[in-house]
């Protein structure tokens, strides 16, 4: 045996036991019972259920045009390769046969405080991600069901009867591991990592699947010969560390099974944005059309937080820029109209260019679009009419 493979032996047991005196550190206090439930293409799932004649067709929840993007896809379109964040055109040449559904939110929405009522009749530590997913803290629940399992069986078999629609769920030890474990059986499945079997689980897993490895990231660890958590784990942590700053000493956490994050009910977005690595550097000229791009997907997840259980709309737009030698910035800015669409969003962010003071030979690897200053819209719109009126 090779001394790679006596490494990660060695670094097994010793991680096994870190794990397992995480989890058991305090005898007072039980491991963490953690549920994440993802609804079943929901959006897409919504329409097909409303709709007898979309039902078993590729149905595409976007308006159609040059500048949209992909809200939700049911699974006969994504068995086509559609997916959602895709620009809609793509998903129509990819889906010719494609029925395109412009998204309903205020019919999402309340699908969504439906499913989150099912949620709070077993706990009342949910955090939800947004209308279609959450997580649920279950060790205590208030059913006096015998297993985090069982109550994720409930939660779904509970969805299931009075939506019509059917979820995955994710039952592990923390946050980040019931996440990963929702997707494991979808569509409407059910997947528990037991706390000794996390190790186990993880191992075999490309790195991809941890949160924060993009295409970007992947590249990089496969420099290093890190392919999967298991590479990851041989991996010193100081080496992560020392490459990824503060990122790789968390990459070494998750390898490990740690995710020592707690459920937080109703936890108010701050900021949502779009970023893109490029494979080449660019110049702050050239940056327009990838600045529109993101702008797509950033405003696509502002209407659903729009939408959302708690009805929020951005004033401040944020333009985020990575030099080539990894220099980061942001501008941003309030406007006196709050950004109305995708195009507004991309034009603030292009001017906020002007405010880079910068070499204009200077070369960027990375952009980002984002709105942050989050308001209640009712309010924000009362104001507005006290003020216009």
């Amino acid at each position: 045996m090779g001394n790679r493979g006596q490494s990660a032996i060695s670094s097994g047991v010793q991680a096994h036991s870190r794990v397992q005196s995480k989890l058991h550190s305090d005898p007072g206090f039980p491991p963490r019972k953690i549920v994440h439930v993802d609804m079943d293409a929901f959006y897409a799932s919504v329409e097909q259920r409303d709709d007898p004649a979309l039902r078993d067709r590729p149905v595409v929840v976007a308006w159609k045009g040059a500048r949209s993007v992909v809200c939700a896809a049911s699974y006969e379109a994504r068995k086509f390769g559609v997916h959602s964040a895709m620009p809609a055109l793509r998903a129509e040449r990819l889906c010719p046969q494609a029925v395109f559904v412009p998204p309903d939110f205020t019919r999402y929405k309340a699908v969504s405080r439906q499913v989150r009522g099912i949620f709070a009749r077993h706990t009342d530590l949910i955090e939800p991600l947004s209308l279609d997913e959450a997580y649920l803290d279950v060790t205590t629940n208030k059913t006096g069901l015998a297993s985090a399992t069982a109550v994720a069986e409930c939660i779904r078999a509970e969805i299931r009867a009075e939506t019509r629609l059917t979820a995955s769920a994710g039952v592990a030890p923390n946050k980040f591991l019931a996440k990963i474990a929702s997707d494991f059986r979808k569509p409407d499945g059910l997947f528990v990592v037991k706390p000794r079997d996390v190790l186990a689980f993880l191992m075999p897993l490309p790195v991809e699947r941890l949160p924060g490895v993009g295409k970007v990231m992947r590249r990089k660890l496969a420099e290093l010969n890190i392919a999967t958590v298991a590479d990851l784990r041989v991996c010193a942590s100081g080496e992560l560390e020392r490459r990824f700053g503060r990122y790789g000493k968390r990459l070494h956490e998750l390898s490990l099974g740690i995710d020592e994050r707690a459920v937080t009910p109703d936890r108010p977005t701050l900021q949502i944005s779009s970023e893109d690595t490029f494979e080449h550097d660019l110049t702050l000229d050239e940056l327009a059309p990838h600045i529109l791009r993101l702008a797509e997907h950033t405003w696509a997840a502002h209407q659903r937080e729009a939408e959302g259980a708690h009805a929020r709309i951005a004033r401040s737009v944020v333009l985020k820029l990575k030099t080539a030698d990894f220099r980061i910035l942001t501008r941003t800015v309030t406007p006196a109209e709050r950004p109305t669409s995708a195009r507004m969003l991309a034009e603030i962010a292009c001017t906020l260019r002007l405010r880079v003071n910068l070499p204009s030979r200077t070369r960027y690897r990375l952009v980002g679009v984002g709105v942050a200053g989050f308001v209640e819209r009712d309010s924000f719109e009362a104001q507005r009419e006290l003020f216009t009126g």
